[in-house]
């Protein structure tokens, strides 16, 4: 069974951010998970995904970027989430490495959380593979502005998540873009799924719909960063 939260503080240059670490018996791997833009990490759709990661075996760190332990509504910038994604990076392998474990560490995190995870590789974090779980392409209305440009240097395995009617993502841009990374980028559809993976005409509690992700996640991870069969 999954351990309790276990809180963590972790610095972040003079700062810190808040961090719930969940270790379960023997872990395969990490996932360190970072929230989308409207919601920190007590959102019951990570709680939901976290716990369900747990008991497949996986522990898992997530964490609050700083403008949301401040209290403010705007997003912080990028060199401010790198540098908050690094720091929660550096937190899980300590975790690891005071528990004995030796399996990879992965980045994960829903929209905004999953691009800067991206960014923050692209500019030397490392990360055994990265988990998007909906990318956000482009904002809504606007494909012709693509976020995608560090995206094709990326040497590392990365999953992409993504509802079929994602306003952030329109799903014929986001297949070409996928494809044109290369062999080290899977996309796997949820039919119906929104940003939030919400289907019409099905309704789930948040935590319910995030805990039904975590099954194609730790596929992906235990088969290496490749399509899981």
């Amino acid at each position: 069974m999954p351990a309790s939260d276990q809180q963590l503080t972790v610095a972040v240059g003079d700062a810190a951010i808040s961090a719930i670490y969940n270790r379960p018996e023997a872990p395969t791997a990490t996932v360190v998970v970072a929230h989308g833009a409207g919601a920190g990490m007590e959102h019951p759709f990570l709680r939901g995904f976290c716990a369900a990661l747990n008991t497949l075996g996986l522990a898992t760190l997530r964490f609050n970027f700083p403008y949301r332990d401040a209290g403010r509504k705007f997003p912080d910038r990028p060199p401010v989430a790198i540098a908050a994604w690094r720091a929660a990076m550096a937190a899980a392998q300590a975790q690891a490495d005071a528990n004995g474990d030796h399996g990879p560490v992965w980045a994960a995190g829903k929209s905004f959380g999953g691009r800067m995870a991206s960014m923050a590789v692209a500019d030397g974090m490392a990360a055994a593979g990265l988990v998007y779980l909906g990318y956000p392409l482009h904002a809504p209305g606007k494909p012709e502005k693509l976020r995608d440009e560090h995206l094709y240097g990326l040497p590392t395995p990365m999953l992409f998540l993504q509802g079929t009617r994602d306003p952030f993502a329109t799903p014929g841009i986001l297949a070409d873009v996928v494809s044109r990374i290369g062999p080290n980028a899977v996309l796997q559809w949820v039919e119906g799924g929104d940003h939030s993976f919400a289907v019409a005409g099905k309704k789930r509690p948040a935590d319910e719909v995030g805990a039904s992700l975590a099954a194609p996640v730790a596929g992906f991870i235990a088969a290496g960063g490749r399509q899981a069969a």
